[in-house]
Protein backbone atom coordinates (compact mmCIF):
# COMPACT_ATOMS: atom_id res chain seq x y z
CA UNK A 1 0.00 0.00 0.00
CA UNK A 2 1.51 3.19 -0.59
CA UNK A 3 1.65 5.85 1.87
CA UNK A 4 2.03 8.81 -0.40
CA UNK A 5 -2.01 8.15 -0.57
CA UNK A 6 -3.10 6.93 2.63
CA UNK A 7 -1.32 8.68 5.51
CA UNK A 8 -2.32 12.16 5.19
CA UNK A 9 -5.19 11.98 7.48
CA UNK A 10 -6.04 16.11 7.00
CA UNK A 11 -6.03 15.13 3.22
CA UNK A 12 -9.01 12.68 3.58
CA UNK A 13 -11.17 14.32 6.09
CA UNK A 14 -12.96 11.77 8.47
CA UNK A 15 -17.27 12.79 9.40
CA UNK A 16 -16.83 15.44 6.65
CA UNK A 17 -20.24 15.94 5.36
CA UNK A 18 -18.98 17.35 1.55
CA UNK A 19 -16.35 15.08 1.37
CA UNK A 20 -17.68 12.48 -1.92
CA UNK A 21 -15.58 9.28 -1.31
CA UNK A 22 -16.27 7.91 -4.46
CA UNK A 23 -14.48 10.53 -6.01
CA UNK A 24 -11.94 9.84 -3.52
CA UNK A 25 -11.07 6.92 -4.31
CA UNK A 26 -11.54 7.38 -7.47
CA UNK A 27 -8.66 9.90 -7.73
CA UNK A 28 -6.72 7.51 -5.77
CA UNK A 29 -6.80 5.24 -8.15
CA UNK A 30 -5.24 8.20 -10.92
CA UNK A 31 -2.79 8.65 -8.44
CA UNK A 32 -1.65 4.93 -8.50
CA UNK A 33 -0.22 5.65 -11.70
CA UNK A 34 2.27 8.33 -10.22
CA UNK A 35 4.37 5.96 -8.35
CA UNK A 36 6.32 4.84 -11.53
CA UNK A 37 4.33 1.87 -12.88
CA UNK A 38 2.78 2.87 -16.21
CA UNK A 39 0.32 -0.36 -16.81
CA UNK A 40 -1.16 -1.73 -14.22
CA UNK A 41 -3.95 -4.00 -13.64
CA UNK A 42 -7.09 -4.23 -11.52
CA UNK A 43 -4.85 -6.04 -8.70
CA UNK A 44 -1.79 -3.90 -9.13
CA UNK A 45 -3.96 -1.05 -8.65
CA UNK A 46 -5.62 -2.54 -5.52
CA UNK A 47 -2.31 -3.24 -3.42
CA UNK A 48 -0.69 0.31 -4.20
CA UNK A 49 -4.33 2.12 -2.88
CA UNK A 50 -5.42 -0.52 -0.41
CA UNK A 51 -8.91 -0.53 -2.11
CA UNK A 52 -10.85 -3.48 -2.77
CA UNK A 53 -10.60 -5.31 -6.16
CA UNK A 54 -14.22 -5.01 -6.92
CA UNK A 55 -14.24 -1.24 -6.26
CA UNK A 56 -11.15 -0.76 -8.10
CA UNK A 57 -12.82 -2.58 -11.40
CA UNK A 58 -15.68 -0.47 -10.87
CA UNK A 59 -13.38 2.43 -10.62
CA UNK A 60 -11.17 1.50 -13.47
CA UNK A 61 -13.81 0.86 -16.14
CA UNK A 62 -15.32 4.19 -15.44
CA UNK A 63 -12.21 6.07 -15.99
CA UNK A 64 -11.88 4.35 -19.00
CA UNK A 65 -15.57 5.27 -20.21
CA UNK A 66 -14.12 9.11 -19.41
CA UNK A 67 -11.01 9.12 -21.13
CA UNK A 68 -8.71 8.74 -18.46
CA UNK A 69 -7.41 5.48 -18.45
CA UNK A 70 -6.89 3.40 -21.64
CA UNK A 71 -7.39 -0.26 -21.69
CA UNK A 72 -5.04 -2.84 -23.64
CA UNK A 73 -7.17 -5.98 -23.99
CA UNK A 74 -3.81 -8.23 -24.46
CA UNK A 75 -1.90 -6.90 -21.35
CA UNK A 76 -5.20 -7.16 -19.74
CA UNK A 77 -4.10 -3.54 -17.68
CA UNK A 78 -4.68 0.17 -17.86
CA UNK A 79 -2.85 3.05 -18.69
CA UNK A 80 -3.39 6.62 -18.19
CA UNK A 81 -4.87 8.36 -21.20
CA UNK A 82 -5.08 11.75 -22.60
CA UNK A 83 -7.77 13.36 -20.29
CA UNK A 84 -5.14 13.23 -17.38
CA UNK A 85 -2.74 14.89 -19.62
CA UNK A 86 -5.45 17.53 -20.73
CA UNK A 87 -6.03 18.28 -16.85
CA UNK A 88 -2.29 18.29 -15.91
CA UNK A 89 -1.31 20.41 -19.07
CA UNK A 90 -4.28 22.91 -18.53
CA UNK A 91 -2.67 23.49 -14.43
CA UNK A 92 0.98 23.77 -15.50
CA UNK A 93 -0.38 25.70 -18.80
CA UNK A 94 -2.35 28.15 -16.53
CA UNK A 95 0.32 28.60 -13.56
CA UNK A 96 0.91 32.36 -13.65
CA UNK A 97 4.07 32.15 -11.51
CA UNK A 98 5.57 29.81 -13.98
CA UNK A 99 5.47 32.14 -16.87
CA UNK A 100 6.21 34.92 -14.88
CA UNK A 101 9.17 32.92 -12.97
CA UNK A 102 11.48 31.27 -16.13
CA UNK A 103 13.19 34.07 -17.69
CA UNK A 104 14.63 34.41 -13.93
CA UNK A 105 15.22 30.74 -13.46
CA UNK A 106 16.54 30.15 -16.85
CA UNK A 107 18.98 32.89 -15.97
CA UNK A 108 20.03 31.91 -12.91
CA UNK A 109 20.91 28.32 -14.14
CA UNK A 110 22.80 29.79 -16.90
CA UNK A 111 25.19 32.08 -14.43
CA UNK A 112 25.33 29.33 -11.89
CA UNK A 113 25.51 26.31 -14.31
CA UNK A 114 23.13 25.18 -11.73
CA UNK A 115 19.65 23.18 -12.86
CA UNK A 116 17.13 25.31 -11.36
CA UNK A 117 13.14 24.17 -10.05
CA UNK A 118 9.67 25.23 -8.83
CA UNK A 119 7.74 23.08 -7.20
CA UNK A 120 4.38 22.26 -5.33
CA UNK A 121 3.47 20.06 -2.74
CA UNK A 122 1.16 16.77 -3.13
CA UNK A 123 0.83 15.11 -0.06
CA UNK A 124 4.19 13.43 0.95
CA UNK A 125 6.25 14.55 -2.03
CA UNK A 126 7.07 17.85 -4.10
CA UNK A 127 6.50 18.15 -7.98
CA UNK A 128 8.16 20.00 -10.60
CA UNK A 129 6.42 22.52 -12.57
CA UNK A 130 9.10 24.13 -14.12
CA UNK A 131 12.67 23.00 -14.51
CA UNK A 132 15.53 24.87 -16.07
CA UNK A 133 19.41 24.08 -16.80
CA UNK A 134 21.97 25.60 -19.25
CA UNK A 135 21.66 24.26 -22.97
CA UNK A 136 25.02 22.35 -22.09
CA UNK A 137 24.16 20.50 -19.03
CA UNK A 138 22.91 17.27 -19.64
CA UNK A 139 22.87 15.63 -16.23
CA UNK A 140 20.11 16.13 -13.64
CA UNK A 141 17.74 16.60 -15.93
CA UNK A 142 13.79 17.09 -14.33
CA UNK A 143 11.07 17.23 -16.29
CA UNK A 144 7.83 18.91 -15.25
CA UNK A 145 6.25 16.38 -13.53
CA UNK A 146 8.93 14.44 -11.51
CA UNK A 147 8.03 13.92 -7.97
CA UNK A 148 10.61 14.22 -4.90
CA UNK A 149 10.60 13.55 -1.73
CA UNK A 150 9.75 15.87 1.25
CA UNK A 151 11.76 14.87 4.18
CA UNK A 152 15.83 14.49 1.75
CA UNK A 153 15.25 16.96 -0.78
CA UNK A 154 15.75 20.48 -0.29
CA UNK A 155 12.85 21.33 -1.97
CA UNK A 156 10.63 19.73 0.44
CA UNK A 157 12.73 20.70 3.32
CA UNK A 158 12.18 24.00 2.46
CA UNK A 159 8.34 23.59 2.29
CA UNK A 160 8.26 22.02 5.05
CA UNK A 161 9.99 25.06 6.95
CA UNK A 162 7.76 27.60 5.66
CA UNK A 163 4.26 25.43 6.45
CA UNK A 164 2.31 26.79 9.63
CA UNK A 165 3.22 25.12 12.70
CA UNK A 166 0.05 22.69 13.08
CA UNK A 167 -0.16 21.54 9.42
CA UNK A 168 3.32 20.62 9.22
CA UNK A 169 3.19 18.46 12.21
CA UNK A 170 0.11 16.67 10.42
CA UNK A 171 2.63 16.10 7.71
CA UNK A 172 5.68 15.34 9.89
CA UNK A 173 3.37 12.42 11.73
CA UNK A 174 3.09 11.07 8.33
CA UNK A 175 5.97 11.32 7.20
CA UNK A 176 7.51 9.49 10.24
CA UNK A 177 4.78 6.74 9.98
CA UNK A 178 6.09 6.05 6.30
CA UNK A 179 9.75 5.38 7.05
CA UNK A 180 9.98 4.61 11.26
CA UNK A 181 13.20 2.70 10.99
CA UNK A 182 14.58 5.72 9.43
CA UNK A 183 12.80 8.54 11.30
CA UNK A 184 14.87 9.51 14.09
CA UNK A 185 18.04 10.08 11.47
CA UNK A 186 15.58 12.09 8.49
CA UNK A 187 14.01 13.69 11.90
CA UNK A 188 17.63 15.09 12.54
CA UNK A 189 18.40 16.29 9.46
CA UNK A 190 14.67 17.89 9.41
CA UNK A 191 15.67 19.82 12.48
CA UNK A 192 18.91 21.02 11.11
CA UNK A 193 17.02 21.97 8.19
CA UNK A 194 14.54 23.99 10.13
CA UNK A 195 17.60 26.02 11.96
CA UNK A 196 19.29 26.64 8.90
CA UNK A 197 15.83 28.40 7.38
CA UNK A 198 15.13 30.12 10.61
CA UNK A 199 18.58 31.33 10.46
CA UNK A 200 19.47 32.08 7.10
CA UNK A 201 15.86 31.61 4.54
CA UNK A 202 17.14 28.50 3.23
CA UNK A 203 17.06 24.57 3.63
CA UNK A 204 19.80 22.42 2.10
CA UNK A 205 20.24 18.37 0.91
CA UNK A 206 23.96 17.66 0.47
CA UNK A 207 23.71 14.11 -0.88
CA UNK A 208 21.01 13.44 1.61
CA UNK A 209 18.09 12.81 -1.25
CA UNK A 210 20.71 11.63 -3.94
CA UNK A 211 24.68 11.06 -2.57
CA UNK A 212 26.14 12.52 -5.16
CA UNK A 213 23.68 15.52 -5.47
CA UNK A 214 23.87 19.20 -3.61
CA UNK A 215 21.10 20.63 -3.57
CA UNK A 216 19.83 24.40 -2.10
CA UNK A 217 15.87 25.00 -1.65
CA UNK A 218 13.80 28.18 -0.37
CA UNK A 219 10.25 28.64 -0.37
CA UNK A 220 8.24 30.84 -2.60
CA UNK A 221 5.00 32.56 -1.08
CA UNK A 222 2.53 33.65 -3.69
CA UNK A 223 0.16 36.80 -3.04
CA UNK A 224 -3.19 34.19 -2.91
CA UNK A 225 -1.57 32.21 0.15
CA UNK A 226 0.01 29.31 -2.14
CA UNK A 227 3.13 27.95 -0.86
CA UNK A 228 5.46 26.34 -3.26
CA UNK A 229 9.57 25.75 -3.77
CA UNK A 230 12.57 26.89 -5.74
CA UNK A 231 15.14 24.47 -5.45
CA UNK A 232 18.90 24.35 -7.65
CA UNK A 233 21.44 21.88 -7.55
CA UNK A 234 24.14 19.91 -9.15
CA UNK A 235 26.42 16.72 -9.58
CA UNK A 236 29.23 17.31 -6.36
CA UNK A 237 31.72 17.00 -8.96
CA UNK A 238 30.23 20.26 -10.78
CA UNK A 239 29.29 21.91 -7.06
CA UNK A 240 30.67 21.65 -3.37
CA UNK A 241 28.66 21.23 -0.25
CA UNK A 242 30.77 24.48 0.14
CA UNK A 243 29.65 26.42 -2.82
CA UNK A 244 25.86 25.29 -2.39
CA UNK A 245 25.80 26.88 1.27
CA UNK A 246 28.01 29.68 1.48
CA UNK A 247 26.86 31.26 -2.58
CA UNK A 248 23.93 29.25 -4.27
CA UNK A 249 21.67 29.44 -1.47
CA UNK A 250 21.90 33.11 -0.59
CA UNK A 251 21.77 33.54 -4.10
CA UNK A 252 18.11 31.52 -4.27
CA UNK A 253 17.04 32.80 -1.20
CA UNK A 254 17.49 36.52 -3.57
CA UNK A 255 15.45 34.91 -6.49
CA UNK A 256 12.71 33.96 -4.33
CA UNK A 257 12.17 37.77 -3.20
CA UNK A 258 12.73 38.98 -6.93
CA UNK A 259 9.72 36.26 -7.78
CA UNK A 260 7.81 37.21 -5.05
CA UNK A 261 8.44 40.90 -5.83
CA UNK A 262 6.39 40.22 -9.14
CA UNK A 263 2.94 39.91 -7.16
CA UNK A 264 2.25 36.55 -8.32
Amino acid sequence: MNDDLNTLSEDTPAKDRKFVEALSRGLDVLRAFSQGTVVMGNQDIARITGLPKPTVSRMTYTLTKLGYLSYSPQLEKYQLDSGVLALGYAYVSNLRVRQLAKPYMDEFARSTNTSVGLTCRDRLSMIYVENCRPAETTSLRMDVGVRLPLGTTAAGRAYLAAMKEEERSHVIAALASRSPDTWPETAARLEKAFEDYARHGFCLSLGDWDRNVNAAGVPLHLQDGTLMALTCGAPSYLVSEEKVQNQLAHQLAMLARDIERLGV
